[in-house]
């Protein structure tokens, strides 16, 4: 049976019914009074989400000043420059948005003011780009997006909770207008030719020479004489033969196109239609481009825009395998699979699945050159002068993972591999929720301890030491709460990679009503059981036993998804929207089927109050 939520629904399992509605909400509200056992997933997940915040202040404490300055020895560099400072607080704009306190909230709010302030105070003497300081209009002055998007892993996600922040606003579309073509003092993209100009970019505008190991490795300092160094070297000298092969950054490189976040997030933001028509044409050339290429992205585009015959070569490219200085030998560093965030966008933008289908051509492209080696299957992972090399046993499965998510489509799900994760999605694994939760307690309270063990100081210390004693650990949270990628820390492939500051991809996003802000009300669990091309299971739970909670359920991150009704107990109300209300009496709780249209609408930041 079907009834519309303005129907009392009745049902003595569920209680499902409607309540009147608040002054300014005109949809009604869903009501759940079933009394549910607090279920142990849901108390680790409160538990997490509180030992997270507790572990985020100290951290704070010792390493950000009270200027919001991250208290470390500040260098220009790709392998420890200002992205690593703004690096300091990932995770913790998520972690807000999930439910986490106003606190965390404010805290990864004043140490973006202050890097900002640090680093354009910071300057170089030898790089010659940054001898003006480090940032310009607040916004890195010259680096490569593997490095900008880094940077802003945490300033992407801000939206999430502060969609009405002016200051982020403001902010977003200056960013993007570095990007868009609209600032005439950057001329980083040709809008006729639809290029970045170079893969070194930013708010001075765009690197138009080769570039200098200096350029990389920034000015001579006491390396491993002083610091720790995170990359492996031991040496200025290394740091600087680390980067002997990145000359090559004229023209146009895919990394680039992780600019069209800021495209998005301007757009999701209430910026203008301008935005999204941007991004989306930025995108549509990349598309063409493969087409082209025998569908290949291709890593190199010319000032000309035109993809040259060695479409392969360019610094990060298909044939990019310079020389690690401490070995001797070259290593592979193919960063185009990175890009596929930037593909994503643009379904996330339209609902055009085209955009996927570029990887899945790509990848069928890349199988068909397999051959036996050693008696085994192998297939390639670069492509130099002489043609496909970098053979790994098997067939080629990168990026696998993120084309199932976005398609749902059965003929995908073989090459997205194996994970706990999905196979707990699928039925199999009934345990990984209270087992993952379980693991990320335990990574908060080893980056506590590593925390309370570190002997650096701050003229000890480089900006991405504290990286990796950041406690946020969100990738259950966004796995379980939301059935969401974490793709900053990618667990679910081996196959798949990591890159930084992209759009959170998620299936469901809640709101607490009553206190109008991000993330679950307080006492409030959530778990995803199942993710399907029309359909969604989550079990909604109030831990509270005196207190009811009201919660705002939305179909993704940016309102992208359509509900088109959610199912309790067997009974149907009809939603026909991006979201809706439901009230959890105390120590109740209630599994939900939801069915809905993935990216059926277009992605907004608004509150869903305010839409």
């Amino acid at each position: 049976m079907t009834v519309d939520r303005r129907t009392l629904l009745g049902g003595a399992a569920a209680a499902l019914a409607t309540l009147p509605a608040a002054a300014r909400a005109a949809p009604a509200v869903l009501r759940v009074a079933t009394p549910m056992p607090a279920p142990e997933w849901a108390v680790l997940q409160r538990r997490l989400l509180a030992a997270n915040a507790e572990a985020c202040e100290a951290f704070y404490a010792k390493y950000v000043d009270r200027r919001g300055w991250l208290r470390v020895f500040e260098r220009w560099g790709a392998n420890d420059g200002p992205d690593d400072a703004a690096e300091a607080t990932n995770d913790w704009a998520i972690l807000h948005a999930l439910g986490g306190p106003d606190r965390i909230r404010d805290l990864y709010a004043r140490a973006w003011e202050g890097h900002l302030k640090q680093f354009a105070a910071a300057r170089t003497v030898d790089v010659p780009i940054a001898r003006e300081g480090m940032y310009f209009r607040e916004f890195p002055v010259q680096m490569d997006w593997q490095h900008n998007a880094e940077g802003l892993t945490t300033f992407n996600m801000m939206g999430l909770s502060g969609p009405r922040d002016l200051k982020l606003i403001e902010r977003t579309r200056r960013y993007a207008d570095f990007y868009t073509g609209r600032d005439p003092t950057t001329r980083n993209y040709d809008p006729k030719l639809r290029i970045m100009r170079s893969l070194m970019n930013g708010s001075r505008g765009p690197m138009l020479r080769r570039a200098t190991e200096l350029d990389w490795a920034g000015d001579p300092f006491a390396a491993g004489e002083r610091f720790h160094m995170e990359h492996g070297e031991t040496t200025y000298a290394q740091t600087l033969a680390h980067y002997a092969d990145y000359g090559d950054v004229v023209g146009d490189n895919p990394l680039n196109l992780q600019a069209t976040t800021l495209g998005l997030n301007a757009y999701a933001l209430g910026a203008g239609d301008r935005y999204r028509t941007w991004a989306l044409d930025y995108l549509d050339a990349w598309v063409g481009r493969a087409k082209a290429n025998g569908d290949i992205i291709p890593s190199r585009v010319g000032l000309d825009g035109i993809v040259p015959r060695d479409w392969w070569s360019g610094v990060y490219g298909w044939g990019f395998s310079p020389i690690v200085p401490q070995t001797g030998k070259r290593e592979n560093r193919n960063r185009v699979p990175r890009s596929i965030t930037a593909f994503m966008t643009g379904t996330l933008l339209t609902g055009d699945q085209r955009y996927i289908d570029i990887w899945r051509r790509q990848t069928a492209r890349i199988n068909a050159q397999g051959k036996t080696i050693g008696g085994v299957l192998s297939t390639p992972t670069m492509h130099g002068a002489d043609g496909w090399y970098g053979w790994q046993p098997g067939p080629f499965k990168t990026n696998g993972f993120e084309i199932w998510y976005m398609s749902q489509a059965p003929a995908d799900r073989a090459a997205a591999g194996d994970h706990p994760w999905v196979s707990f999605l699928e039925g199999t694994n009934p345990t990984y929720a209270v087992t993952a939760l379980r693991a990320d307690l335990k990574g908060v309270d080893d980056r506590v301890a590593a925390r309370l063990a570190d002997p650096t100081t701050p003229q000890t210390r480089l900006a991405d030491w504290p990286i990796d004693i950041n406690p946020a650990y969100v990738t259950s949270l966004v796995q379980l709460m939301t059935g969401g990628l974490h793709i900053a820390r990618p667990p679910w492939s081996k196959t798949s990679p990591s890159q930084g500051g992209v759009p959170l991809h998620c299936r469901l996003r809640y709101f607490d009503a009553d206190r109008k802000r991000a993330g679950v009300p307080e006492d409030v669990a959530a778990l995803v059981h199942t993710l399907g091309d029309t359909t969604t299971e989550v079990t909604l739970v109030n831990l509270s036993t005196t207190q009811p909670r009201t919660v705002v359920v939305q179909g993704g991150a940016y309102a992208e998804h359509r509900i088109e009704a959610v199912t309790i107990d067997g009974r149907t109300a009809d939603i026909a929207g991006a979201a809706f209300t439901i009230r959890l009496e105390p120590a109740s709780g209630a599994r939900l089927s939801l069915r809905l249209r993935r990216y059926a609408n277009r992605p907004t930041l608004a509150f869903p109050w305010d839409r």
